[in-house]
């Protein structure tokens, strides 16, 4: 089942910065979405997988997450 993960940054390079990180641990460049406006980055996953997301997410200053 698909889930979705959606944070709120503080500036752009959090943002961009928790985006290269989902890329990196194999996330599709397809299922991660950027509001550069808002600072918001949601990410669509099988469930199992919102954990890991929620961790990274963490790492770059995040303000709010929804799941």
């Amino acid at each position: 089942m698909t889930h979705t993960v959606t944070g709120t940054y503080g500036s752009k390079d959090q943002l961009r910065n928790a985006r290269e990180d989902l890329v990196a641990v194999g996330i599709p460049s397809e299922k991660i979405y950027v509001d550069d406006a808002l600072h918001k980055l949601r990410v669509l996953i099988p469930e199992a997988t919102t954990p890991t997301i929620v961790e990274i997410f963490q790492r770059h200053g995040l303000q709010s997450i929804t799941h």
